[in-house]
């Protein structure tokens, strides 16, 4: 595994691994979408399954993405029943689709349970930049938020410091500050990796969308544990959550997927 890849040297690693004698290469193609779909053409007895917001290509490259707007839209109800104000805030990477379904999943749940929502934020137009995001996230909380969605990093520190609720993204992030931090959406690569091996393994490897494997019900993604915020929860705000999860893990509820820019207020 290789980690930290420059744009500039992408190209080369991913030749170098598929020279190496491997049957079946995965990675993240974002920012390198042309690259990496070339080399994949280049290679077409290597089976590939890149994150993408494209479409996958015959004969060998797969994409899977980030669809973890369930459990964003979930911490968006808790939020939505959190919020004191009305005015929830929300700290995101990029205007792009991968990064606007999650928010605005967010934004939908919190309005489903209050219809009186004002949603403030910003972009930072960054994937990874700490200092950039606690000034953005200090930012929002000064307009009036009471509640925040961090997706990236920086953002917890903020609130932390403002002692303010505030949800993680991507993974379980309650230790950055465990009496903040209520929960977050978590993406579970695994059931997505487990179905590409055993495609392979099957000896039926196909041009593929694997984005359905980061779905709940395919156990892809799911909501962090509430830790610290077990006990501060009420029991209504946890019976919601519960009986929506249970509506989406039986298919009787969607997420609508909005991959527009964000509408703040």
């Amino acid at each position: 595994m290789t980690e930290n890849i420059g744009y500039t040297d992408f190209e080369r690693v991913l030749r170098e691994y598929c020279t190496r004698g491997y049957t079946f290469i995965t990675g993240d193609s974002f920012g390198n979408e042309e690259v990496t779909r070339r080399v994949a053409k280049d290679f077409p007895t290597i089976a590939f399954c890149f994150g993408s917001g494209l479409g996958p290509v015959e004969p060998n490259f797969s994409v899977f993405d980030n669809w973890i707007i369930e459990p964003a839209y979930l911490c968006g109800m808790i939020a939505g029943k959190l919020t004191k104000s009305n005015v929830i805030g929300l700290v995101a990477q990029f205007d792009i689709p991968e990064v606007n379904r999650i928010a605005n999943a967010y934004v939908t749940g919190a309005r489903e349970v209050n219809p009186n929502i004002i949603v403030k934020g910003t972009y930072i137009g960054s994937f990874y930049d700490p200092p950039k995001a606690k000034e953005a996230g200090l930012g929002v909380i000064e307009t009036g938020a009471d509640v925040i969605f961090a997706l990236p990093y920086g953002v917890i520190e903020a609130c932390a410091e403002k002692k303010i609720p505030v949800f993680g993204n991507m993974q379980d992030q309650s230790s950055l500050a465990p009496d903040y931090v209520v929960t977050g959406p978590v993406w579970d690569m695994y059931p997505t990796i487990k179905a590409a091996i055993e495609a392979i393994k099957a000896g039926f490897w196909q041009a593929l969308d694997y984005g359905e494997w980061s779905f709940m019900h395919k156990g892809g993604s799911f909501l962090a544990p509430y830790h610290n915020w077990e006990t501060k929860l009420s029991q209504e705000i946890k019976d919601m959550v519960k009986t929506r999860t249970q509506e989406i893990m039986d298919g009787k509820f969607r997420v609508p997927n909005d991959e527009q820019t964000i509408r703040f207020n």
